[in-house]
């Protein structure tokens, strides 16, 4: 009941925002009347579309189910760029304007609302083509050093590679996924960190399509935490499927890494959230240390979100790895990210604790980036200052 209302709050909410941007764009428009009733017309079309693409999975026949979400959620990518553009218009032309009443004359104002009014469409089906071409594209390994105060020397250039925020579902099928695991193991990395929103769907819907994750190959394995996605799609089926695919799933868990005479400890615990869902999987770093040597002094804690991290710090973990943000995916989504978690995208630090948070690996929504490309993170530890 509770997202029934939801959705019906969100499709009022976008009905009456493509009225704000019908009412601004369409009456000054440089084309005919015929013209303009098509644009009207698209947004209409785009009105239902929207919500038609985001209720798509939950219509079994396929391909229909895919199709309809592919069409849906590029309309929202595009609606969501017309919208912010035809924001940035009227407060153009609200400087234009004042400058016009201080200095009469002095501005064409006609030229500049007919000429804005058509910039607008085009500049938003440009940057809906291109966030297209980089949310499709493979994404790129991108590689940081991680300065650990006194690493033991076993442990320098102990690599980690990390995947994360994939979401595989209507449009992100097993070519995608095996194109990522493709680029992963030709990394031969120590250990592979898997931080969660695998998917977007049940088991049954996307079994098949993440069947590529079970050639993830690294010395020590890989491990893997849960995102929230994964419980709006059934935790526990997905869990014991993730395990039969041969993943290490960490459930405010660790366990302990010998790695060239050297010992490392490799924890991970349960979205932040999942409690909402599970009361028996709220996220405790502390009882993912659990029973841990205490000699250790390499910890690294995989968690989904990045605001575990305070609760991370006073564990005494090394290093957390997390995404979840997809650094906004797309202007100006990344301004609102700081709204909910303390890091948007790369290396940080909280007192005595890294936190690299990755800008995902794949998308989620509209098939959209720009600005914040994907990524596969190739994490090396290597020595700080001696302590």
């Amino acid at each position: 009941m509770r997202r029934l209302s939801f959705f019906v709050r969100f499709i009022g909410i976008g009905v009456l925002l493509h009225i704000y941007v019908g009412l601004r764009i369409i009456p000054d428009l440089p084309v005919d009347t015929t013209a303009r009733w098509l644009a009207a017309l698209w947004l209409v079309l785009s009105c239902l579309l929207i919500p038609l693409g985001m209720l798509a999975r939950t219509i079994e026949q396929q391909p229909l189910s895919d199709r309809l979400a592919w069409v849906g959620l590029l309309a929202l990518g595009f609606f969501s760029s017309l919208l912010v553009l035809t924001f940035a218009r009227d407060l153009a032309l609200a400087s234009l304007l004042t400058v016009d009443a201080i200095w009469p004359h002095t501005i064409q104002i006609a030229r500049w609302r007919t000429g804005s009014a058509a910039a607008v469409p085009l500049l938003a089906l440009l940057s809906t083509a291109v966030g297209l071409i980089n949310a499709r594209r493979r994404a790129r390994v991108v590689t940081i050093d991680v300065p650990i105060d006194d690493l033991p020397q076993a442990l320098d250039g102990f690599t980690i590679v990390q995947i994360s925020d994939i979401h595989v579902g209507p449009t992100i099928k097993r070519s995608y996924v095996d194109a990522i695991v493709d680029a992963v193991n030709r990394l031969k990395p120590d250990l592979i960190a898997v931080t969660g929103d695998v998917v977007d769907g049940s088991v049954p819907q996307l079994r098949d399509h993440t069947r590529p994750l079970s050639r993830l190959s690294a010395r020590h394995g890989a491990y893997l935490v849960t995102g929230n996605h994964e419980y709006y799609a059934g935790a526990d089926a997905w869990i014991d499927e993730f395990r039969r695919l041969g993943l290490h799933v960490l459930l405010n868990e660790h366990v302990v890494l010998e790695h060239e005479g050297a010992r490392a400890i490799i924890a991970g615990v349960t979205d932040y959230s999942a409690a909402h869902f599970d009361p028996t999987h709220r996220s405790d770093p502390v009882a993912a240390l659990a029973g841990a040597p205490g000699d250790i002094l390499i910890k690294v804690l995989l968690a989904h979100q990045p605001r575990s991290a305070e609760a991370a710090a006073q564990a005494g973990f090394t290093l957390q790895l997390s995404g979840h943000t997809h650094g906004g995916q797309f202007f100006p989504w990344n301004f609102f990210v700081r709204l909910q978690q303390p890091f948007t995208a790369g290396l940080a630090r909280l007192n005595g604790l890294w936190v690299y948070t990755s800008r995902g690996t794949g998308y989620w929504g509209p098939p959209k980036r720009l600005g914040a490309p994907s990524e596969i993170t190739r994490l090396r530890l290597v020595p700080g200052e001696p302590g």
